[in-house]
């Protein structure tokens, strides 16, 4: 079982002051190594250039040939070693043999290291580090020569290890605390950095900031509205699957990045990039496609960052408007049912006002006769009351189109299933229906006809729609389900047909179209019922 994640401004804080820490011990480390050799080589050109300046000087070659060398050398020799600040200058003969040593009982003994062979054998002044008797230290050897050139004796300035370590560290305490200051305000600054890093992100995780961007890009490619996004510098910084759709592209085409002006050539987000003011509801041609947009500007402050704008075709706002000029048919009916029915009242009150009662018994007599007849008809062949009521809706239309419409005597319907989206079907039913009225209305009024059949046979339900008109070429079927066909003058046309199919296609339905024998068109659907659709 995993644990839960380490909060970001913890995780930045951690990362920043371990970053500084580490970067601060390796820089100490280094100026470690830098300053001891330092110290180390300042200290040993100090015992070199002593022991070289100690070995040239005439009291010194001259103390060789007196009757007692350790008297007369031990007195200069101590006098060097307080000046340079040595542990020791000891001063030997030829076989090693100390004249001179900080530590007189030591005087006289021979001196320890091992490493007088290069001055004594070879006449070379060097720095040796070695291990006298004093503990390891840094040694400047050099000869000693008479007035012959002749070796005489050697000249030994040490500085004890323990004492070089003790200069540095004099440094070092110093260097340290820095250190110590350095990796204070690198923690203090990894805390500040954290916190306002948490703040830019609203106090979002990187996981919840990933959700956040998930749930996004799935919204914005849900929108069917194409959108499209850019900065201020007129470069797209987001484009949905819609979009693409309206631009005609391949849904791999990548536009992040792209100017908006190679993309879209007669946009006007530039403008709105420059003055900021919102343009809503603007017609403008894309490819050849006709498209209604909103352009908006992304503000954040006082300042125009960027600019959003949404498009959706022509052609769907044009089929909702469709959708809803049925919805105004089905009342229009209803007002022309009412109507009728007021006229009809109006003459039943002329009637008794002229005392011509057996005229106004008979008027309703026959009206109320024609009205239960067809009501009964549709209510026995027709059970479901939503799709009787349309029905009864239709014949009202009909009649004041003057167009004869026919309920197939076939016709039978207990119910439509409840799994069946019924609005589906009014506007299946309404557009092929007005389709049909339109398809007649040019015909004189005794050729109007158009024949209606709903029925189920338990497994679906079938829809026969048929007009007497002039039915649809035959060059016209294969497009007529997939683009604005019509054969009706007029520019807003032809998507009624395009509505029908996809009704009948979120119906799981099939349609299909035949000449009837009417002479005009004859459309059939069939939505199965054997079991509930699927999604």
């Amino acid at each position: 079982m995993s644990g839960t994640p380490m909060p970001l401004q913890r995780r930045i804080f951690l990362f920043g002051a371990l970053f500084v820490s580490a970067i601060m011990i390796l820089a100490s480390l280094s100026f470690y190594l830098t300053l001891s050799d330092a110290v180390e080589e300042q200290i040993g050109i100090r015992a070199l250039t002593a022991a070289v300046t100690t070995a040239d000087r005439p009291d010194i070659v001259a103390g060789f040939t007196a009757p007692d060398p350790h008297a007369a050398l031990q007195p200069i020799a101590e006098e060097i070693r307080i000046q340079s600040g040595a542990e020791y200058v000891v001063i030997g003969n030829t076989e090693g043999i100390r004249y001179t040593h900080p530590l007189p009982d030591r005087i006289g003994q021979k001196m320890v290291g091992d490493d007088n062979e290069r001055a004594l054998l070879q006449g070379e002044a060097y720095l040796s580090s070695a291990t006298g008797s004093l503990g390891p230290a840094l040694r400047g050897k050099a000869p000693v020569f008479n007035e012959s050139g002749e070796i005489i004796g050697i000249v030994s300035v040490g500085f004890l290890s323990k004492d070089i370590t003790s200069v540095f560290l004099n440094y070092a305490d110093s260097v340290g605390g820095i250190v110590l200051l350095a990796i204070a305000v690198g923690i203090i600054g990894s805390m500040l950095l954290a916190r306002n890093i948490k703040r830019t992100m609203f106090g979002l995780e990187p996981a919840e900031i990933a959700a956040l961007f998930t749930e996004r890009n799935a919204l914005i490619d849900s929108i069917r509205e194409g959108i499209i996004m850019v900065n201020k510098s007129g470069e797209i910084t987001m484009a949905n699957a819609a979009a693409l759709n309206v631009l005609s592209l391949p849904k791999e085409t990548v536009l992040i990045g792209s100017k908006i002006d190679d993309v879209l050539p007669n946009t006007l987000l530039p403008q709105v990039l420059e003055t900021g003011e919102r343009q809503l509801d603007r017609p403008m041609t894309i490819r050849g496609k006709k498209t209604i947009v909103n352009r908006l500007p992304l503000i954040i402050g006082d300042e125009i960052a960027g600019a959003v704008s949404s498009f959706r075709l022509q052609s769907d706002l044009d089929g909702l408007r469709d959708e809803l000029s049925q919805v105004r048919q089905y009342i229009e009916a209803l007002r022309a049912q009412a109507h009728e029915h007021q006229n009809f009242l109006y003459t039943i009150s002329g009637l008794i006002q002229l005392n011509s009662l057996d005229e106004a018994m008979m008027l309703i007599h026959d009206e109320t006769v024609e009205q239960q007849s067809l009501v009964q008809f549709i209510t026995q062949r027709l059970k479901d009351p939503f799709l009787g009521g349309i029905v009864i809706g239709l014949f009202n239309r009909a009649r004041e189109l003057k167009v004869r419409l026919v309920l197939d005597e076939e016709s039978y319907l207990e119910q439509i299933p409840a799994f069946l989206e019924k609005s589906l079907f009014v506007s299946v039913l309404g557009n092929l229906v007005t389709n049909a009225f339109e398809a007649v209305q040019h015909l004189p009024e005794q050729q109007r006809i158009v024949r209606l059949l709903l029925s189920d046979n338990g497994d679906e339900i079938l829809i026969e729609v048929e007009d007497s008109g002039q039915g649809i070429e035959a060059g016209l079927l294969p497009l007529l389900f997939k683009e604005r066909i019509s054969t009706k003058s007029g520019e807003d046309r032809g998507y009624g047909m395009l509505k029908i199919a996809e009704n009948v296609a979120d119906l799981r339905g099939e349609i299909a179209l035949e000449k009837g024998d009417l002479s005009g068109a004859l459309f059939i659907i069939s939505i199965r019922t054997g079991g509930k659709l699927n999604d």
